[in-house]
């Protein structure tokens, strides 16, 4: 299979939060690499971190200020990054990799910030054209190995799942984070293929 690991950076996680950052790398799993040359990040537009400081979380007022600056002074509006997106999605070298009317996203913990708020900023009718309506999700792979007894409690966290892999530890940043989720992915599916006679 093919699939688009993405990450994105936010101001948080409540509804109202923004996208501050998102990355994308596509990766296959029957040669178990990653296509580098396709892979994208971005920056999108948000109030100043000024503005923000005050009802940010304090967690994202540690860690992501940096980011939060950049996006600033850097990012795309939403209509630009939305157009960004759909100029690399109907790409020839894409399309040609994917070879595939739909792309199926992959990700970590999807469903609490990047699906949410990819619907509300792209828009539903942009989500169905583009990706599939199934996903993979290397959170809900955690909880499924660690009740299969394949790895132990605590690996569903990222960070977590990476240290367990000998990878270090997590970067916080879209790009190096969409990276690293799908080769977590592919080691997993390297250290437990059953291996055919």
């Amino acid at each position: 299979m093919k699939y688009l690991s993405i990450d994105l950076e936010a101001t948080g996680l409540g509804e109202d939060c923004l996208i501050i950052e998102f990355a994308m790398v596509p990766f296959d799993t029957q040669f178990k690499r990653l296509e580098d040359s396709l892979a994208r990040s971005c920056y999108i537009h948000c109030p100043s971190f000024e503005d923000l400081k005050p009802t940010l979380d304090p967690w994202v007022r540690e860690h992501n200020e940096k980011i939060i600056r950049k996006a600033h002074s850097e990012g795309l509006m939403l209509s630009e990054f939305k157009e960004w997106l759909k100029t690399y999605l109907e790409s020839s070298e894409v399309k040609n990799y994917f070879q595939t009317q739909k792309i199926v996203l992959f990700g970590k913990s999807m469903n609490a910030i990047d699906l949410p708020f990819m619907n509300r900023d792209l828009g539903w009718e942009f989500m169905r054209k583009y990706f599939h309506h199934r996903i993979l999700d290397l959170s809900s792979i955690g909880y499924g190995m660690v009740d299969l007894g394949n790895l132990p409690q605590g690996m569903d966290s990222g960070t977590n799942l990476m240290n367990h892999l000998g990878m270090g530890n997590v970067a916080h940043t879209a790009l190096e984070d969409a990276k690293n989720t799908a080769i977590m992915y592919l080691k997993l599916l390297d250290k437990y293929e059953v291996k055919k006679n």
